[in-house]
């Protein structure tokens, strides 16, 4: 077999990582003992939540070891197996390594080539769309006829949430930040109204022409100004699911902003931060009906793909300059 190369943390990013951050290193291609599952890797899923584990601070997940490989969502063809419940050609889901080979002890979820194509399992019908799906129905319980706003609209887990707002009967307003993102979103996803965040001259004005009615419902992917803007417009009873905070994510100190809290008094309004893995006993429920939206037409999606193992560290650092539409994944190699 050809060498195993890794994807490591080098060193703790203060502010916006770097190249720097990453390393490339190669070693031997691990063997599987007893009960062990080799996996080739296939596809990385990229997501901004792995900026909160480069840092050491105390999070909802273990921080990254310096000098060790990343890890994230990652679908994989078993090699080689030891493992009763595993056959060499089958397709995998798991959370393993930035690497060409990894070794699992069988924390695999199966995948079905013939349901949807392999990348599906790292985006709609994965932890984006499960995370759309429950911050959405469970916090924001839309209900026809009522705004529902999304920040970070054109990502993969924002362009579901405004999707399946829809489907709820909602009139649903994205804010993004692009032109082309935007119309992505009118024309092709159903928004009613978009708001590029760096072109306007005041989202609080923006907001306010985009929400003639208020907002019932915000989806917050980003936080800082434009949740800011967001929180001046929110209706009597409103729901906020907090999902992301990504303005704030390579912050070296917490910015002050207005001091809104008194909105959410006033409005008496809901506001639940969430992490979809809460929700991990009703994922099956989630990814039927998601499945039959996908199969029916009613939920479209977009890929951003980036060819080479080597080039995972620039996808990433793409997620924060904003250069995916939709789902970041990087392909490592084709099934065999």
């Amino acid at each position: 077999m050809p060498n195993n190369v890794q994807i490591r943390l080098a060193s703790r990013p203060k502010g916006m990582p770097t190249e720097e951050t990453f390393s490339v290193v190669e070693a031997q291609v691990p063997t599987p003992g007893p009960g062990e599952v080799l996996v080739k890797t296939l596809y990385l899923s990229v997501d901004p939540y792995m900026r909160g584990r480069m840092s050491d601070a105390k999070s909802y997940v273990p921080p990254f070891v310096v000098g060790d490989v990343l890890t994230g969502g990652v679908v994989g063809q078993v090699v080689e197996s030891h493992n009763d419940k595993f056959h060499v050609g089958e397709f995998v889901l798991g959370e393993l390594g930035w690497q060409h080979y990894n070794l699992s002890s069988g924390r695999l979820t199966k995948l079905n080539a013939d349901l949807a194509p392999l990348t599906a399992y790292l985006g709609v019908l994965g932890m984006p769309g499960m995370t759309a799906y429950f911050g959405l129905l469970d916090i924001g319980r839309p209900k026809a006829g009522e705004t529902v706003v999304v920040s970070g609209a054109a990502g993969a887990v924002g362009s579901l949430v405004g999707q399946i707002a829809k489907l709820k009967g909602c009139r649903v307003v994205g804010i993004a930040g692009s032109d082309d993102k935007n119309r992505y979103l009118e024309s092709e996803l159903g928004f009613d109204a978009t708001i590029n965040y760096k072109t306007v001259d005041s989202l609080r004005k923006a907001v306010a022409a985009a929400c003639p009615e208020g907002v019932d419902v915000y989806f917050d992917n980003v936080g800082g100004d434009i949740t800011d803007a967001v929180f001046l417009h929110l209706n009597d009873f409103s729901r906020v699911a907090l999902c992301g905070q990504i303005a704030g994510y390579n912050a070296e100190k917490v910015e002050m902003g207005p001091r809104l809290l008194s909105q959410l008094l006033i409005h008496r309004v809901l506001l639940k931060g969430f992490i979809v893995s809460d929700y991990h006993a009703d994922y099956g429920k989630a990814a039927v009906e998601m499945a039959g939206w996908l199969k029916e037409g009613k939920l479209k999606y977009k890929e951003t793909i980036v060819d080479g193992l080597e080039h995972a560290p620039q996808a990433f650092l793409g997620l924060f300059r904003g250069d995916n539409i939709g789902k970041q994944l990087v392909r490592v190699a084709m099934p065999e």
